[in-house]
């Protein structure tokens, strides 16, 4: 068998995961790479057969112990937050490359069960150019068994916080292979219990992913075991009919249970994915063309759906009739309802009150209601990706003062300018400059009362400006070494328009600056605001076309930005990415 370095990674947070590296046997033209995750109760040791099986001796192989498994530190069979796993996916696969020499383009990646979800999510979340995907039995929805036992897990889980519950899986359950079924039954290293908030943050991934797949532009060879009793093969398929992406294969394997690539007959499935990877390599897939998603393609159709009104007598009318009715009458006793209502719910008074989230209404009622209206999964959203753009401006600041760059912050779409004038608050040096603008008048009037009140009038100044204005932003005086674009581009359906902005902002930020954006790449009430919510654009219907982070990330370098780094909140609504200027 290969050898294997054993050694870690720092993500994220800090935190140092464990992984293993078997260097490739034979040079390639340019360094290649498969990186393994393995499944859940699982660790990196439980695929240390494959490097060997798949004879892919030019490729280098990766496997780590994902938090809380194997040698990886945390709570066994845990994590602060399924999002927080994502991004360790992320952190792993961006140190492989860097640390170890291997481009992006030249990454395979190989997951199964848990780990093909985790993978997925990463993968529609954060839009990486690795060059293929292997998904071998993805756990998108788990055989629980019990009746409504997902339903109880929640209630319990509101009721007493998070707790861990043991897996039912057997090992005979998983393979065929005595080998296999013995040594998993002896490996002190396999966890058994999961913890109720990771596995209840698993189903609603998997059916995130499953929904949304077209957003998934690499190819995918998916992997199904015909006797799977671990995992539902239905949602697997639907997956990958959904897939956006073109060279993509699916097959299920008769008789296999869920360890698909620990098989006894695994020969068969090893050698789908070695001749998969293979032809990846021979004859690459082209680059998805998104830049003109804005005129075709899946997100561009359902735009169109939620711009055609509904038929007024159809349930579904009714019910978002009846549901624009009480939010118009008995909606007016909450203030954050009243507000949107007057100044449309995408307007940065609105954004301004989600921010402060303190409920206010007509009474005992009205302020009950004001409280479910800011509780809406949507509106935390936006207060985690105000919480991301701190920690994004923070990142970028730092590093600007490390390489002894002056920082000066420019917002070309600030609303009020809360979020960004408490990123600077938390700077631990003060920028040279602060230049917030916005189209809004009134958001001027209200950002230039907010500065002074913080107390920041000698570095930053309020001025009304148009974002989409390509020379004007060419044109900023001091020239910016930070640009931040935060929900605006989302509103926006329009490439043409996002692509003059950032050409503008590419023009004025200098080799080595930053900018942070931002991207709705999901969002689970999307017909309901179209058909129920206005827009501050002449009260119209609120409807936005999503973008897909690999449409917005293309947006982005188009202009001549590569992205750093990126946070996505625990829904997978809103992400804000930090990109350097090259």
């Amino acid at each position: 068998m290969r050898e294997f370095e054993e050694t870690s990674f720092q993500s994220h947070d800090g935190t140092e995961l464990y992984y293993r590296h078997w260097p490739a046997v034979t040079a390639a033209a340019r360094p290649r790479a498969v990186i393994m995750f393995h499944r859940g109760h699982e660790h990196s040791g439980r695929l240390a057969h494959l490097p060997d099986e798949l004879g892919l001796e030019d490729f280098a192989f990766f496997a780590w112990d994902a938090r809380g498994y194997g040698r990886s530190p945390g709570p066994r069979g845990d994590s602060p937050g399924y999002e927080v796993s994502v991004r360790d996916v992320d952190c792993f696969v961006r140190h492989v490359a860097a640390t170890h020499g291997v481009a992006m383009q030249e990454i395979v990646v190989l997951a199964q069960s848990v780990g093909a979800v985790l993978v997925a999510s990463w993968v529609h979340d954060y839009a990486p150019p690795v060059r293929c995907l292997v998904l071998a039995a993805p756990a998108f929805k788990v055989r629980l068994y019990v009746p409504f036992a997902l339903a109880g897990l929640r209630l319990m889980m509101r009721l007493r916080g998070n707790f861990s519950v043991n897996s039912y899986v057997k090992a005979q359950f998983l393979t065929h292979d005595p080998e296999r079924i013995l040594s998993y039954r002896r490996d002190p290293l396999i966890v058994r219990p999961i913890s109720v908030r990771m596995l209840v943050a698993l189903f609603d991934a998997g059916k995130r992913v499953v929904a949304d797949a077209g957003a998934i532009q690499l190819p995918v060879l998916l992997l199904s075991s015909g006797a799977d009793w671990v995992v539902y093969k239905g949602p697997q398929r639907r997956f990958f009919l959904g897939l956006g992406g073109q060279r993509n294969e699916f097959h299920e394997l008769p008789g296999f249970f869920h360890d698909t690539l620990g098989e006894k007959n695994r020969a068969v499935a090893l050698e789908r994915v070695r001749a998969f990877v293979l032809r990846m390599f021979e004859r690459p897939p082209p680059a998805p063309q998104l830049l003109d998603a804005d005129r075709r393609g899946y997100t561009f159709e359902e735009e169109a759906r939620l711009r055609q009104p509904l038929p007024a007598w159809s349930p579904k009318g009714l019910g978002y009739a009846v549901q624009r009715f009480l939010l118009r009458t008995l909606g007016r006793r909450s203030a954050g309802v009243r507000l949107g209502l007057e100044t449309g719910f995408d307007s940065g008074s609105t954004l301004d009150y989600v921010y402060r989230n303190e409920a206010r209404g007509d009474g005992t009622l009205g302020r009950l209601l004001d409280r479910a209206y800011l509780d809406a999964i949507g509106w935390r959203g936006i207060r985690v990706r105000r919480a991301h753009l701190e920690q994004a401006v923070a990142q970028a600041a730092q590093d600007l003062a490390a390489r002894r760059k002056k920082v000066r912050i420019v917002d070309i779409a600030a609303g009020h300018g809360r979020y960004v004038l408490a990123a600077v608050q938390r700077l631990e040096r003060p920028p040279e400059s602060v230049l917030l603008r916005d189209y809004s008048e009134l958001n001027v009037r209200q950002g230039s009362a907010l500065i002074a009140e913080l107390g920041l009038g000698a570095v930053a100044r309020f001025v009304q400006a148009d974002a989409f204005d390509e020379a004007g932003l060419a044109a900023l005086k001091p020239k910016p070494t930070l640009a931040v674009v935060s929900g605006l581009y989302e509103l926006f359906p329009d490439n043409a328009q996002v692509a003059a902005s950032l050409r503008g902002l590419a023009r004025a930020v200098g080799k080595g600056g930053y900018l942070v954006y931002t991207c709705q790449p999901w969002h689970p009430q999307l017909e309901f605001i179209a058909r129920v919510l206005t827009s501050h654009r002449e009260h119209r219907p609120w409807v936005m076309r999503r973008r897909t982070q690999a449409e917005m990330d293309a947006l982005v370098a188009a202009a001549g930005f590569t992205k750093q780094a990126q946070w996505v909140d625990p829904w997978g609504i809103f992400t804000v990415a930090l990109a350097l200027r090259d």
